[in-house]
């Protein structure tokens, strides 16, 4: 009798763990209808200027995650691993990502950024523009956004 009712709990909190998962995971998703996402997307990101470049946090400081192909910090040579030692003459030695984003908000007017780097133990100044987004950037942002918040996957590409 006692195996049957521990069974029985068991069953019980093993389908509230699965029903407490799935609404997890639907409450992730977006509630805005997916014309009116696409239309949003795009509207945000039309003429705006990105960098292309992912940073993390060190302790102290930050260095280059990642750096999207083609983009303007990757045509500017920046790689990852590149450790931000100062940007437009104010120390990142042991900046935060939000200090570097009060700097992007400083640069804004120009989008010219000047960043000394550390590589390999040396340093190397690296002079950037932001750039705007290009069409295929933000198809691939919508895209994206589509197949992860909405489940619908992107329509093979045109010949």
């Amino acid at each position: 009798m006692r195996s049957r009712t521990y069974l029985i709990v068991v069953a019980v909190a093993s389908l509230l763990a699965v029903s407490a998962q799935a609404q997890a995971q639907e409450k992730r998703k977006c509630a805005t209808p997916p014309a009116e996402c696409e239309r949003i997307i795009r509207q945000m990101l039309s003429g705006r200027r990105y960098l292309g470049m992912q940073l993390q946090e060190l302790n102290p400081g930050l260095s280059v995650k990642s750096v999207v192909e083609d983009g303007p910090a990757d045509r500017y040579d920046m790689r990852p691993g590149d450790r931000l030692m100062a940007v437009n003459g104010k120390s990142t030695r042991e900046a935060t990502i939000q200090d570097f984003k009060q700097i992007l908000g400083q640069a804004k007017e120009t989008g010219r950024l000047w960043i000394i780097v550390q590589r390999g133990g040396i340093l190397k100044k690296i002079e950037l523009r932001m750039e705007p987004y290009s069409k295929a950037q933000i198809d691939k942002i919508v895209a994206q956004h589509m197949a992860q918040a909405h489940n619908i996957a992107a329509a093979p590409a045109q010949p």
